[in-house]
């Protein structure tokens, strides 16, 4: 499966292979597009697979017995020319991104435009990006080829990990999804879970895998998900005692951009860590956790010793 190999975000360059008389082979390197040049292309080719599309809303909207509250997609034509297009029923929502993310020219942010569908929103827990997902779920490119799913069996995914790791759509699509109810155990031992969250998400290639080399996704694909949420587990990844969703402090909704001490980083030559991820945000040799107060309840406050504003845990100042 695509999304659990891919989870670690790296700069792929496509390369050529050229010869020379005489120096022999040699690689010329071929940059990324500019985000700028894809981004329209890619809106363009996905309002045309909305306009173009349903999918059977019918059988969510009165459900016969038996039905597997799964999405399937078809095209609006022949018996079905008279079914509400996909672009009636989705949501769109718009987030930036670093025009050089995947490598390219350029500067400041770029716009992208994610399209969502709740078919069914589920009864349980809200996810964030920042979560671990139990899911069952379908990948296919826009011409309707299927390139990656996970079968009848849900499996977990680190949504922070597929965020880094070139599907942030993906990640962006399930946090629209609640999980189900209590899992039923069965006679058998196995278990089951009633009124999960069944939902759509499509989005650019700028959300997704971009120029990287994928098993069956071309360069600059646009993709579509369907996605099934059984349950969810809140991470904290670092083990610092702050659930990852709450180390968000640009409240973007990525959590790669977050970096307290990234000058100290930057100076100490050190590998850039994100805060979701580093055990002492802010670099003073105090361990987050010591800087944090936790209650028996679980609660969290953030003592701010010298009242500057700044709470202990980010101010490398406070010892």
């Amino acid at each position: 499966m695509i999304l659990k190999r891919v989870l670690l975000f790296a700069f792929v360059f496509v390369t050529i292979w050229s010869c020379k008389k005489d120096d022999g082979p040699s690689v010329v390197v071929v940059p990324p597009k500019n985000l700028e040049e894809v981004i329209p292309l890619d809106d363009t080719s996905i309002k045309d697979f909305l306009e173009t599309h349903f999918y059977n809303y019918e059988e969510f909207e009165s459900p016969a017995e038996g039905f597997n509250f799964k999405i399937k997609i078809d095209t609006l034509a022949g018996d079905n020319a008279d079914k509400t297009s996909l672009m009636s029923q989705v949501t769109a929502k718009t987030i930036s991104v670093p025009a050089n993310r995947f490598g390219s020219e350029g500067e400041g942010m770029v716009d992208h435009t994610y399209y969502y569908l709740v078919a069914r929103e589920g009864v349980g827990k809200a996810i964030t990006v920042a979560d671990s997902a139990f899911v069952r779920y379908e990948g296919m490119l826009l011409n309707g080829k299927r390139f990656d799913a996970s079968g009848n069996s849900p499996v977990w995914f680190d949504l922070a990990g597929i965020q880094g790791g070139g599907a942030r759509g993906f990640a962006e699509g399930t946090s629209h999804l609640k999980t189900g109810g209590a899992p039923i155990i069965n006679a058998d031992g196995t278990f089951s879970v009633e009124e999960y969250g069944v939902g759509l998400v499509i989005f650019p290639s700028g959300l997704g895998y971009y120029n990287s080399s994928v098993p069956n996704i071309p360069a600059y694909s646009p993709l579509v998900f369907t996605i099934d949420l059984f349950a969810m587990s809140q991470i904290d990844h670092d083990n610092d005692g702050i659930p990852s969703f709450m180390e968000d402090l640009n409240g973007n909704g990525y959590l790669y951009d977050d970096n307290t001490d990234i000058e100290k980083e930057i100076k100490d030559k050190v590998q850039f860590t994100a805060n979701f991820m580093d055990p002492d945000d802010d670099g003073d040799g105090k361990p987050t956790r010591e800087e944090i107060l936790i209650d028996a309840d679980g609660n969290i406050s953030f003592p701010d010793t010298n009242g500057n504003g700044t709470p202990d845990y980010l101010d490398p100042t406070t010892k």
